[in-house]
């Protein structure tokens, strides 16, 4: 272990104030509080500490001078303040034996190492991250949903309507416990929304892509239509044509200011899958048909 006055940078004639003094400034330049992430600074600062916690003490200054106890000094555990604190489940691991008292003269350090002890004996949980899959239906009408934890516990959450995909839920309280008057840290909840293939979301407005028949879009018709809610019967009208849109009023997501979006069903004609002869025969004989050009008006 390197010779206590080496650390502190000072003769062995140094008086006591001397060391003191040599001491304040080297702390307040390594002090782990000022020096965040920097290894090094909180090493030296432990030597710094142990050294002064060894000449601070007229009794133990004098022992060490004599020869009668190494730089590591017989009091060990003392001396190791700093070990000592960090192993343990409380307190500020950067004090000295001495506490504060060593500052009294020093309002502004004194008060970031009061505050820093402080906060260490009552810091705050931490915030503990899930994730929560939910439908897509589930997204924008809301949903109770209950989550089980590593632990074996549960996790009750309340989707509120219009979740969105990525989107996070806070549960207060629901996280790691603190320490002291810390309290808990919250529960962080990302919500993963699963794919629907009967509905596509624009904005507040959900998007539905509904089959009909040849039938139905030219001689019109009641067919059934999915929505969040579940389903509606929809009025196909006369010679609708695929790309038709037909729009439910309020079937969609919720918008902030208040209200919903509707649902925008866009119609898609559908031939039957398996060859139809008759169908075939009357658009052979269906001159007006050959007549239409559904490209008119397209450039080329």
């Amino acid at each position: 272990m390197q010779d206590p006055y080496q650390t502190l940078g000072v003769a062995q004639t140094a008086s006591a104030a001397e060391i003191k003094k040599a001491y304040r400034g080297l702390a307040k330049r390594l002090h782990p509080d000022l020096n965040p992430g920097d290894k090094a600074a909180e090493e030296k600062f432990k030597q710094v500490s142990v050294a002064y916690d060894l000449l601070g003490d007229p009794e133990k200054r004098k022992r060490f001078d004599a020869g009668e106890i190494d730089a590591s000094g017989v009091e060990r555990p003392k001396r190791q303040f700093y070990r000592d604190f960090a192993s343990a489940d409380h307190g500020n691991p950067y004090t000295s034996e001495a506490g504060y008292a060593d500052f009294a003269n020093d309002d502004v350090f004194a008060e970031i190492l009061r505050r820093s002890h402080e906060a260490r004996a009552n810091q705050r949980g931490e915030d503990l991250m899930y994730g929560l899959s939910i439908q897509f239906v589930e997204s924008v009408t809301g949903a109770s949903k209950r989550i089980t934890l590593p632990d074996g516990g549960t996790l009750d959450v309340t989707i509120p309507p219009g979740m969105l995909d990525g989107q996070m839920l806070r549960l207060k309280g629901k996280g790691a416990p603190g320490r002291g008057t810390g309290g808990p840290g919250d529960a962080l909840i990302r919500i993963d929304v699963l794919p629907d293939p009967r509905f596509r979301l624009d904005g507040v407005n959900v998007i539905v892509e509904l089959p009909v028949s040849l039938s139905e879009a030219v001689l019109g018709g009641e067919v059934r239509a999915p929505t969040p809610t579940g389903e509606v019967v929809l009025t196909i009208p006369k010679r609708a044509n695929t790309g038709t849109t037909l729009r439910l009023k309020g079937k969609g997501a919720p918008r902030r200011e208040g209200g919903f979006g509707d649902e925008l069903i866009r119609l898609k004609v559908v031939l039957p899958k398996s060859p139809d002869p008759d169908l075939e025969a009357f658009v052979a004989g269906w001159e007006k048909g050959k007549a239409h050009n559904p490209r008119e008006g397209e450039s080329s």
